[in-house]
């Protein structure tokens, strides 16, 4: 830390409407690959003072930042904010409008599928082309080579021509090319929301390598628990501008907070659930060691007697984290508010689904009739400060603060 890895400054893009980024053939790329080795890279806007917008559009807009060696940031943002935009004018693809970026160090892109391939070149020769555009020796790419042919799972293609991969293929060997040839600066855009699960696992595995290694990371992505769970810093683009910037746990939570607008609801058929809220906190749990009141608007066409109301908080993998349930419940027909307060849900950063139950008469293992389950919208954010352990695959579910201590052993009379 300490050392400016990416200067961004005024930066901006601006497309004529209907026009398209033209195709960039091998020699292109090779003609590229001279001045890639340059520690430095420095990319300025097209004069564009005096013209006109009619019949353009800005991507990006008078977007400014720095970012130091060894942080990882996340870039968050609608689809459209010009997230992509910003990695390909980083990656040197397209060229700004306005102001310029500067890269100190060697940039790998990892941006949509096949981006840096060659489909005439076979897996061998794109994984060479690539560390060559990086300005790698033969040695240093020869250390690597295995390593990217196992995690891409492509051994029995490697000397196909990567035109006839699916793109399943493409992605694996985008990803472990971008990953494992080491540039010092690293782009990614949305790759681990590709490929199965299992893909998804060793993305993150090797993500979160990369980030302990020190290299300069960018990470766009759509998954908010990956930013958190990957990204020191976040930048939140909207409709070209930057909108907020700062810690990934702050930005994320207020992005979250504007962008999951509570929806209709079921309210159609007889339901009877309408909102739900924490008392003083929207959507958003900021406190989740200490007592806090949920509350759940019901408008009921009948009353209810005797039932039973229940209440279950899922995370993104449907693992019921928690649950509360409550019998011989009694509900007036009309408006009514029912408040459940939980003393504390000690859990990891991130968003997490609410599904709310009421029974009349009884509960579903008594005979009770169900009244209605509900999808709680918009879903339930928990914004707090990791206490658990460093390394992410052993932190777990809940985020629970634990004390040490030391002293001496007592020996055994």
């Amino acid at each position: 830390m300490g050392h400016v890895a990416i200067r961004v400054e005024g930066l901006g893009k601006r497309y004529a409407i209907g026009s398209r980024e033209p195709y960039h053939t091998l020699r292109d790329v090779l003609a590229r690959a001279l001045s890639a080795p340059l520690r430095r890279s420095r990319i300025d806007s097209r004069v564009t003072i005096g013209r006109s917008d009619a019949g353009h559009v800005w991507a990006l807009k008078d977007v400014s930042f720095e970012v130091q060696e060894g942080e990882v940031i996340g870039i968050i943002g609608r689809n459209g904010a010009g997230k992509s935009t910003l990695l390909r004018i980083l990656s040197r693809i397209t060229r700004p409008s306005a102001g310029y970026a500067e890269t100190f160090g060697r940039v790998g892109s990892l941006l949509e599928v096949g981006t840096g391939f060659h489909p005439e070149l076979t897996g061998r020769e794109n994984i060479y082309l690539n560390g060559a555009i990086l300005g790698m020796k033969k040695i240093e790419i020869d250390r690597e080579f295995d390593g990217i042919v196992a995690f891409a799972e492509i051994a029995k293609f490697i000397d196909t021509p990567i035109k006839h991969y699916s793109s399943g293929m493409y992605v694996r060997l985008a990803f472990a090319v971008a990953a494992h040839l080491e540039p010092e600066i690293l782009l990614v855009d949305e790759v681990l929301a590709v490929g199965d699960l299992e893909f998804q696992r060793r993305c993150l595995g090797k993500m979160g390598e990369v980030s302990r290694s020190g290299r300069t990371v960018l990470l766009v992505s759509h998954q908010m628990n990956q930013i958190r769970r990957l990204c020191g810093r976040s930048i939140w683009l909207d409709r070209g501008c930057v909108k907020a910037a700062g810690a990934t746990a702050e930005v994320v939570a207020a992005y979250e907070a504007e962008t999951l607008e509570p929806g209709p609801g079921p309210l159609g058929g007889g339901s009877c659930f309408q909102r739900w809220s924490i008392t003083d906190q929207g959507y958003v749990l900021k406190q989740p060691y200490e007592p806090f009141e949920l509350r759940f608007d019901l408008h009921l066409g009948e009353p209810v007697s005797l039932g039973h109301f229940g209440v279950a908080i899922l995370n993104d993998a449907n693992l019921v984290i928690a649950g509360w349930g409550f019998d011989r419940v009694s509900l007036p027909a009309g408006a009514v508010q029912v408040s459940v307060v939980p003393r504390a849900l000690p859990v990891r950063s991130g968003t997490y689904s609410i599904v709310a139950s009421l029974f009349d008469g009884g509960n579903n293992l008594t005979g009770g009739r169900l009244v209605e389950i509900w999808q709680a919208s918009p879903p339930l954010i928990v914004d707090s400060i990791p206490v658990a352990h460093p390394q992410d695959e052993w932190a777990g579910v809940l985020n629970i603060p634990a004390d040490m201590s030391i002293a001496p052993a007592r020996v055994a009379e």
